[in-house]
Protein backbone atom coordinates (compact mmCIF):
# COMPACT_ATOMS: atom_id res chain seq x y z
CA UNK A 1 0.00 0.00 0.00
CA UNK A 2 0.96 3.56 -0.10
CA UNK A 3 2.96 5.35 2.56
CA UNK A 4 -0.07 5.38 4.50
CA UNK A 5 0.53 2.07 5.12
CA UNK A 6 3.95 1.83 6.72
CA UNK A 7 3.33 2.85 10.18
CA UNK A 8 5.72 2.65 12.85
CA UNK A 9 6.35 0.51 15.91
CA UNK A 10 8.38 0.09 19.39
CA UNK A 11 11.17 -1.93 18.79
CA UNK A 12 13.37 -3.89 20.18
CA UNK A 13 17.50 -2.84 21.15
CA UNK A 14 18.99 -6.07 19.81
CA UNK A 15 21.01 -6.18 16.17
CA UNK A 16 22.08 -9.45 15.29
CA UNK A 17 25.27 -9.88 13.11
CA UNK A 18 27.41 -6.61 14.41
CA UNK A 19 30.06 -5.47 11.53
CA UNK A 20 33.50 -5.60 12.81
CA UNK A 21 33.49 -1.49 12.20
CA UNK A 22 29.90 -1.33 14.14
CA UNK A 23 31.12 1.63 16.40
CA UNK A 24 32.29 3.44 14.07
CA UNK A 25 29.30 2.69 11.58
CA UNK A 26 26.68 3.35 14.33
CA UNK A 27 28.16 6.62 15.00
CA UNK A 28 27.53 7.86 11.00
CA UNK A 29 24.29 6.42 11.09
CA UNK A 30 23.87 8.26 14.37
CA UNK A 31 24.67 11.16 12.17
CA UNK A 32 22.36 10.96 9.77
CA UNK A 33 19.49 10.38 12.01
CA UNK A 34 20.39 13.37 13.78
CA UNK A 35 20.55 15.71 10.34
CA UNK A 36 19.16 19.21 11.39
CA UNK A 37 17.83 19.62 7.82
CA UNK A 38 15.32 16.55 8.41
CA UNK A 39 11.78 17.33 8.64
CA UNK A 40 9.91 17.50 12.32
CA UNK A 41 7.08 14.48 10.90
CA UNK A 42 10.42 12.26 9.74
CA UNK A 43 11.81 12.80 13.61
CA UNK A 44 8.28 11.73 14.95
CA UNK A 45 9.11 7.95 13.90
CA UNK A 46 12.68 7.37 14.66
CA UNK A 47 11.97 5.98 17.73
CA UNK A 48 9.96 3.50 16.78
CA UNK A 49 11.79 2.71 13.46
CA UNK A 50 15.13 2.95 14.88
CA UNK A 51 16.90 3.70 11.68
CA UNK A 52 20.25 4.30 13.07
CA UNK A 53 20.22 0.30 14.53
CA UNK A 54 18.85 -0.71 11.03
CA UNK A 55 20.99 0.92 8.80
CA UNK A 56 23.66 -0.21 10.70
CA UNK A 57 22.46 -4.12 10.54
CA UNK A 58 22.02 -3.36 6.77
CA UNK A 59 25.68 -1.75 6.29
CA UNK A 60 24.68 0.99 3.99
CA UNK A 61 27.85 2.66 3.28
CA UNK A 62 29.38 5.94 1.83
CA UNK A 63 29.68 6.30 -1.91
CA UNK A 64 27.23 3.65 -2.60
CA UNK A 65 24.13 3.58 -5.20
CA UNK A 66 21.06 2.63 -3.28
CA UNK A 67 17.57 2.64 -3.64
CA UNK A 68 14.65 2.85 -1.90
CA UNK A 69 11.77 0.85 -3.48
CA UNK A 70 8.28 1.83 -2.74
CA UNK A 71 9.54 5.11 -1.29
CA UNK A 72 6.23 7.05 0.22
CA UNK A 73 7.20 10.27 1.49
CA UNK A 74 11.12 9.18 1.56
CA UNK A 75 11.71 8.94 5.10
CA UNK A 76 14.55 6.24 4.55
CA UNK A 77 15.64 8.04 0.89
CA UNK A 78 16.15 11.03 3.47
CA UNK A 79 18.90 8.73 5.57
CA UNK A 80 20.44 6.66 3.15
CA UNK A 81 21.11 10.20 1.31
CA UNK A 82 23.54 11.36 4.13
CA UNK A 83 24.89 8.01 4.86
CA UNK A 84 26.06 7.86 1.24
CA UNK A 85 27.33 11.00 1.09
CA UNK A 86 27.98 13.23 -2.08
CA UNK A 87 30.30 10.33 -3.90
CA UNK A 88 27.02 7.98 -3.78
CA UNK A 89 23.11 8.39 -4.57
CA UNK A 90 19.96 7.56 -3.67
CA UNK A 91 17.55 6.43 -6.50
CA UNK A 92 13.69 6.76 -4.93
CA UNK A 93 11.53 4.41 -6.51
CA UNK A 94 7.83 5.67 -6.05
CA UNK A 95 4.85 3.87 -7.77
CA UNK A 96 2.86 6.64 -9.80
CA UNK A 97 -0.83 5.31 -8.79
CA UNK A 98 0.04 6.76 -5.32
CA UNK A 99 2.42 10.07 -6.54
CA UNK A 100 0.98 11.38 -9.98
CA UNK A 101 -2.24 13.18 -7.91
CA UNK A 102 -0.93 13.55 -4.90
CA UNK A 103 0.18 17.50 -4.54
CA UNK A 104 1.27 17.33 -0.97
CA UNK A 105 3.56 14.38 -2.00
CA UNK A 106 5.41 16.08 -4.83
CA UNK A 107 5.86 19.31 -2.89
CA UNK A 108 7.63 17.33 0.02
CA UNK A 109 9.75 15.13 -2.58
CA UNK A 110 10.58 18.75 -4.30
CA UNK A 111 11.35 19.88 -1.12
CA UNK A 112 13.54 16.74 -0.22
CA UNK A 113 15.37 17.31 -3.07
CA UNK A 114 16.21 20.23 -2.61
CA UNK A 115 18.09 19.40 0.75
CA UNK A 116 19.52 15.92 -0.57
CA UNK A 117 21.04 16.90 -4.43
CA UNK A 118 22.65 12.92 -4.29
CA UNK A 119 18.51 12.38 -4.28
CA UNK A 120 16.33 11.07 -7.49
CA UNK A 121 12.81 9.89 -7.80
CA UNK A 122 11.70 7.75 -10.47
CA UNK A 123 7.78 6.65 -10.80
CA UNK A 124 6.97 3.57 -12.10
CA UNK A 125 3.30 1.75 -12.51
CA UNK A 126 3.05 -0.40 -9.63
CA UNK A 127 3.36 -3.89 -11.60
CA UNK A 128 6.50 -2.92 -13.78
CA UNK A 129 9.06 -1.54 -11.50
CA UNK A 130 12.58 -1.40 -13.49
CA UNK A 131 15.80 -0.80 -13.04
CA UNK A 132 19.37 -1.26 -14.62
CA UNK A 133 21.15 -4.19 -15.03
CA UNK A 134 24.49 -4.47 -12.05
CA UNK A 135 23.39 -0.71 -11.29
CA UNK A 136 22.42 -1.19 -7.24
CA UNK A 137 24.34 -1.63 -4.68
CA UNK A 138 21.33 -1.74 -1.82
CA UNK A 139 18.18 -1.66 -1.76
CA UNK A 140 15.25 -0.88 0.81
CA UNK A 141 12.23 -2.71 0.95
CA UNK A 142 11.03 -0.77 4.09
CA UNK A 143 7.45 -2.31 5.27
CA UNK A 144 6.16 -2.37 1.55
CA UNK A 145 7.48 -6.61 0.48
CA UNK A 146 3.92 -7.61 1.54
CA UNK A 147 1.92 -5.00 -0.57
CA UNK A 148 3.72 -7.78 -4.01
CA UNK A 149 0.70 -9.62 -2.77
CA UNK A 150 -1.93 -6.59 -1.94
CA UNK A 151 -4.68 -5.67 -4.85
CA UNK A 152 -6.83 -2.47 -4.53
CA UNK A 153 -9.51 -1.12 -6.77
CA UNK A 154 -9.52 2.05 -4.49
CA UNK A 155 -5.52 2.81 -5.05
CA UNK A 156 -5.59 1.50 -8.48
CA UNK A 157 -3.03 -1.32 -7.47
CA UNK A 158 -3.50 -4.50 -9.94
CA UNK A 159 -2.67 -7.90 -9.29
CA UNK A 160 1.18 -8.15 -8.76
CA UNK A 161 3.57 -11.06 -9.37
CA UNK A 162 6.14 -11.17 -6.55
CA UNK A 163 8.47 -13.41 -8.57
CA UNK A 164 8.66 -10.72 -11.57
CA UNK A 165 9.73 -8.37 -9.47
CA UNK A 166 12.28 -10.21 -7.76
CA UNK A 167 13.85 -11.52 -10.76
CA UNK A 168 14.28 -7.61 -11.86
CA UNK A 169 15.34 -6.57 -8.69
CA UNK A 170 18.18 -9.70 -8.96
CA UNK A 171 20.08 -8.54 -12.10
CA UNK A 172 19.38 -4.70 -10.82
CA UNK A 173 21.05 -5.73 -7.85
CA UNK A 174 25.51 -5.55 -8.64
CA UNK A 175 27.38 -9.35 -7.39
CA UNK A 176 27.40 -8.81 -3.78
CA UNK A 177 25.02 -6.23 -3.61
CA UNK A 178 22.40 -6.51 -0.76
CA UNK A 179 18.76 -5.80 -0.05
CA UNK A 180 17.35 -4.78 3.38
CA UNK A 181 13.83 -6.56 4.32
CA UNK A 182 11.68 -4.99 7.08
CA UNK A 183 7.75 -6.04 7.60
CA UNK A 184 4.77 -6.83 9.49
CA UNK A 185 5.18 -10.06 11.26
CA UNK A 186 1.85 -12.15 9.88
CA UNK A 187 0.29 -15.66 10.38
CA UNK A 188 1.13 -18.52 7.64
CA UNK A 189 -1.91 -19.37 5.16
CA UNK A 190 -3.16 -17.55 2.18
CA UNK A 191 -0.20 -14.71 1.86
CA UNK A 192 -2.39 -12.62 -0.17
CA UNK A 193 -5.36 -13.10 2.03
CA UNK A 194 -3.16 -12.68 4.90
CA UNK A 195 -1.64 -9.19 3.27
CA UNK A 196 -5.29 -8.04 1.95
CA UNK A 197 -6.84 -8.90 5.90
CA UNK A 198 -3.95 -8.01 8.10
CA UNK A 199 -1.25 -6.04 5.50
CA UNK A 200 1.28 -8.33 7.32
CA UNK A 201 3.34 -11.27 5.77
CA UNK A 202 4.67 -14.30 6.94
CA UNK A 203 8.18 -14.01 7.04
CA UNK A 204 8.54 -17.89 5.86
CA UNK A 205 7.09 -16.58 2.46
CA UNK A 206 9.49 -13.27 2.11
CA UNK A 207 12.68 -15.85 2.21
CA UNK A 208 10.91 -18.40 0.63
CA UNK A 209 10.49 -15.69 -2.65
CA UNK A 210 13.99 -14.03 -1.99
CA UNK A 211 15.36 -17.64 -2.38
CA UNK A 212 13.80 -18.99 -5.49
CA UNK A 213 14.67 -15.57 -7.04
CA UNK A 214 18.48 -16.34 -6.68
CA UNK A 215 19.13 -14.33 -3.28
CA UNK A 216 21.24 -15.89 -0.06
CA UNK A 217 19.67 -14.41 3.23
CA UNK A 218 22.97 -13.27 5.32
CA UNK A 219 22.06 -12.41 8.11
CA UNK A 220 18.61 -11.55 10.34
CA UNK A 221 18.29 -9.14 13.07
CA UNK A 222 15.21 -8.89 16.16
CA UNK A 223 15.78 -4.97 16.33
CA UNK A 224 12.33 -4.74 15.34
CA UNK A 225 10.95 -7.50 17.50
CA UNK A 226 8.04 -7.07 20.14
CA UNK A 227 6.99 -10.47 21.82
CA UNK A 228 3.39 -9.12 22.84
CA UNK A 229 2.06 -8.29 19.19
CA UNK A 230 -0.90 -10.06 17.92
CA UNK A 231 -0.63 -11.26 14.53
CA UNK A 232 -3.78 -11.70 13.88
CA UNK A 233 -4.70 -7.74 13.95
CA UNK A 234 -4.81 -5.57 11.30
CA UNK A 235 -1.66 -3.09 11.37
CA UNK A 236 -3.86 0.00 11.36
CA UNK A 237 -6.08 -1.96 14.75
CA UNK A 238 -5.58 0.86 17.42
CA UNK A 239 -4.38 -1.50 19.96
CA UNK A 240 -1.40 -2.71 17.71
CA UNK A 241 -0.70 0.58 15.65
CA UNK A 242 2.69 1.69 15.93
CA UNK A 243 3.72 -1.84 18.10
CA UNK A 244 3.42 -4.20 15.22
CA UNK A 245 6.54 -7.05 15.04
CA UNK A 246 8.67 -6.59 12.56
CA UNK A 247 11.42 -8.74 10.66
CA UNK A 248 14.52 -7.34 9.39
CA UNK A 249 16.74 -9.56 6.85
CA UNK A 250 19.55 -8.87 4.94
CA UNK A 251 19.96 -10.53 1.81
CA UNK A 252 22.62 -11.05 -0.71
CA UNK A 253 23.17 -11.83 -4.02
CA UNK A 254 25.98 -13.55 -4.78
CA UNK A 255 28.97 -12.96 -6.60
Amino acid sequence: MRSTIRVALLGAALCLSVPVVAHQAVANYAAAVAAPDRPEDARKLDESRQPAKVLDFFGVKPGQTVADVMAGSGYYSELMAHVVGPKGKVIAYEPGQFYDNDAKEKAGWDALKGRNPNVSLVTYPFDKFAAPANSLDFTMLHMVYHDLYWESTKYNVPRTDPAAFLKTLYAATKPGGEVGVVDHVGPAGDTRATVDKFHRIDPAVVKADFKAAGFVLEAESDALHVAGDDHSKLVFDPAVRGKTDRFVYRFRKPK
